[in-house]
């Protein structure tokens, strides 16, 4: 059944409008009823509905305004909008706000059954032509990965462009970074590339393949000649060309990598491997940036130079910041932009696999911290250099922050003082008022803090708070100022600084990659 969440103000009515009709005869269940806007966003966060019924007029927050807010957050909610003021400009206001009827006062019982129903139909035929999409989406997946049945595979060369005489066949995978996309910005964005391009097909929700056709006065024959790099550069070029147009816009920002040229499109699937080959070097070359073969046969081969023993040294040191700093250094400074990028996932594979001993060596493994596999995963999923320096800063104040919790040789007041932590973190705690508790000398208990901990008071503090919020973003759909709240920042600016003091991104995009 579709969810339904009922908001007015007036309680007698709020009542009324749940008992005038059959909600559950129609396929729908009212989940909430709430009393103003405010209150139906918090219920709608909590759980959301399909179709929202709600009065225009109401204290603390009106239904356009919880309109706005529900739609910033879900497209696909529909809306019925009540009210007893007959004007044209709270109907003009709902139309624009895509609703799907605006109903006067006193309510008639057949009417908002009929808009009810008319609700609920048009919610199936969104979802059944999303499922359509996806399964259009499946299917082409299948077939570039050369999935498909002999039928299959038919249709799906039946649905690309004819090749005439004289053109030769391009194909690229456009990576989509989603962080520069707004509402409303897809529409726009295939708009502009069906305009431009010869086959846009949609693959996922931020990748799409792109199919060009060139008109060429050369033969093709996929040698490496003078006519061969001629074809390269024009076929780089365009899609050069759409990457910018894009980008100066709509202010979207994209990875494109390109396959080798064909005359036929039986040859699809391998060149589609092809360009998504080349999608690892968006790594290195971070999005902005249009790759084919050309661009990095020349990459050199070297290895990064990576001193394991120092940086396990430092972890078991408990020295967060030396640690932290080499990490930035070897990304940052030491991987240049022309290197190979299997080196860079060598590197990264060598350092996941230093930090999953320290983990089998201090039997780390049982806490709730990335496995091995996880580690890989993230490493082959982070979208630039950035991402994976992030991962893996992360994860070293993760296990040092354990170390400092697992050492048994602190004295009675710093283990007292430790609990202490990670019991009220959420409370204003500090360093004096529990010396003053354990009657000691503030600036002596400090002292002894320091030696045994590794790292102030108020960074031990800091640490703790930091690493519940990162379970909190990762794990929860939670809005980032609440979880400054849950773990005791009052300041969420505050809480972003300390945040990326201690791993290295902010809160916010953390969360990005933790959805890449």
């Amino acid at each position: 059944m579709k969810k339904v969440m009922l908001v007015e103000d007036e309680e007698l009515i709020l009542q009324g409008i749940r008992n005038i009709i059959d909600w559950e005869a129609l396929g729908l269940d009212v989940v909430h009823m709430a009393h103003n806007g405010r209150e139906a966003l918090s219920l709608w966060e909590k759980e959301p509905v399909d179709l929202v019924v709600t009065d225009v007029e109401m204290p603390v927050m009106n239904g356009l305004n919880l309109l706005k807010e529900i739609r910033s957050r879900n497209e696909r909610v529909r809306f019925v909008i009540l009210t007893g003021y007959d004007e044209f400009e709270y109907a003009r206001k709902a139309i624009q706000l895509d609703v799907e009827d605006y109903i006067l006062k006193p309510i008639d019982e057949e009417q908002l059954e009929a808009v009810a129903k008319k609700a609920l139909l048009k919610l199936q035929e969104m979802d059944q032509d999303n499922a359509r999409k996806m399964e259009d989406r499946i299917g082409w997946q299948k077939f570039l990965e050369g999935g498909s049945g002999e039928e299959e595979r038919k249709t799906f060369l039946s649905l690309l462009p004819k090749v005439k005489k004289a053109e030769l066949l391009s194909a690229a995978v456009m990576k989509i970074d989603s962080r520069s996309m707004r509402k409303g910005d897809m529409s726009e964005l295939l708009s502009i590339l069906q305009e431009e391009a010869c086959r846009v097909i949609h693959l996922k929700a931020d990748t799409l393949l792109l199919i060009e056709c060139f008109s060429t006065d050369y033969t093709w024959n996929g040698g490496e000649g003078e006519t061969a790099r001629k074809i390269r550069s024009e076929i780089h070029s365009r899609f050069s060309y759409l990457q910018n147009r894009l980008e100066s816009e709509l202010g979207i920002f994209t990875f494109i990598g390109i396959g080798p040229s064909f005359t036929d499109y039986e040859t699809l699937p391998e060149v589609y491997r092809e360009a998504m080959r080349m999608q690892k070097y968006r790594m290195l070359d971070g999005y902005g940036s249009c790759v084919d073969e050309n661009h990095i046969k020349n990459r050199g081969s070297k290895d990064v130079a990576i001193d394991e023993t120092q940086l396990r040294k430092m972890i078991l040191q408990k020295d967060r910041d030396g640690a932290i700093n080499y990490i930035e250094d070897l990304f940052i400074n030491n991987i240049r932009k022309d290197a190979d990028v299997n080196n860079l996932y060598q590197t990264a594979l060598k350092i996941a696999m230093l930090l999953w001993d320290i983990k089998g060596e201090y039997k780390l493994e049982e806490k709730n911290m990335q496995d091995l596999s996880d580690m890989v995963e993230g490493i082959y999923g982070a979208e630039d250099i950035f991402g994976l320096k992030a991962m893996f800063i992360s994860e070293i104040s993760e296990i040092i922050t354990y170390l400092h919790t697992e050492n048994s040789a602190y004295t009675p007041v710093v283990k007292q003082i430790m609990t202490e932590v990670q019991k009220n973190y959420k409370e204003e705690l500090s360093l004096k008022t529990l010396a003053y508790k354990y009657h000691m000398n503030a600036s002596y208990l400090g002292q002894i803090f320091q030696k045994e901990v590794g790292c102030s008071f108020t960074q031990y503090l800091s640490n703790i708070k930091n690493g519940i919020a990162k379970d909190l973003i990762l794990n929860t759909n939670r809005r980032i100022n609440d979880i400054a709240q849950e773990v005791g920042y009052t300041d969420t600016s505050y809480f972003y600084r300390k945040f990326k003091q201690c791993y290295g991104v902010s809160p916010a995009s953390l969360r990005e990659m933790k959805k890449y």
